[in-house]
């Protein structure tokens, strides 16, 4: 099914930022390729959707976190489909909030293989090419926690803020090389029902009504600046990006927020 577009592949494909960069991407002239753990049936609704609206798309299940996974993705978009001009890294690395002690060390590495891991192994299995070809961008989806780390929060925490470095460090070695590098630090509270919706399960509802129309961030928005970022002219590269919604306090000044935080006070809190 070789392309004669480029190709977006979206590591993390959700109904939410992942699934509207992808539509996003394709409505520009891309060729989407959505990629996700589960959910096949979600995964072929979203190529529909983008392929009704007259764009090109394609999707496959992954395991980011299994061996060779992400590296044999790319070797066959490469070989199949067509040279990747951009890519979304946008899995989370959120295993809910934790005490320490409820913390195991199992579960430490997964956030951090999800978290941190997997931008390097796609950095490394895609730059070679796109240093080849002179040009190419990695876009990495961040939140809050790569700025601050909060209580219950230490996995997720230390693979943001490792995620945040690490996109730093290959900015360093690649964007002299044509390969441009963008941490899109989301802060705020996404309308995403594939993530902070399951989240809060049955308060979901309830907290985006709290939240009021224009109190979340929006993903179809969201994929704007993403879109922006990709464009970008290399004089004037963007290489780390802040959002959230007009209304909330941005992380340097802000308190946890008191519905999701970890102190028991809130949706996602431990049960008291």
């Amino acid at each position: 099914m070789a392309q004669d577009k480029p190709v977006f592949l979206v590591i993390g494909a959700g109904a939410g930022i992942g699934g509207h960069a992808a539509a996003r991407f394709a409505a520009g002239g891309y060729h989407a390729v959505l990629a996700r753990r589960s959910d096949q049936d979600g995964l072929e609704r979203l190529v529909r959707q983008i392929e009704d609206a007259g764009g090109s798309a394609s999707g496959t299940l992954l395991d980011a976190a299994a061996d060779r996974s992400m590296e044999e993705l790319v070797e066959r978009i490469e070989r199949d489909i067509g040279p990747i001009g951009c890519a979304l890294y946008n899995l989370g690395a959120q295993i809910g909030n934790r005490a320490l002690e409820n913390t195991p060390h199992k579960t430490f590495e997964l956030g951090w293989r999800l978290g941190c891991f997997g931008v390097f192994r796609l950095a490394y299995a895609m730059f070679p090419a796109m240093v080849e070809r002179g040009k190419g961008t990695l876009l990495v989806t961040s939140a809050t926690a790569a700025m601050r780390g909060n209580a219950g929060q230490h996995s997720h925490a230390a693979a943001m803020g490792g995620r945040r470095m690490l996109c730093q460090t290959l900015n360093a070695e690649f964007a002299p090389k044509g390969v441009h590098v963008a941490h899109v630090v989301v802060d705020g509270s996404v309308n995403a029902p594939d993530t902070l919706g399951k989240l809060l399960g049955d308060k979901w509802e309830d907290y985006k009504a709290m939240k009021g129309p224009d109190g979340m961030i929006d993903p179809a928005a969201l994929a704007e600046t993403y879109w922006h970022l990709a464009q970008q002219p290399r004089n004037c590269w963007s290489h780390e990006v802040d959002v959230r919604p007009h209304d909330d306090v941005p992380w340097w000044n802000d308190n946890p927020n008191p519905q999701i935080d970890s102190t028991g006070k809130g949706f996602a809190g431990p049960k008291t």
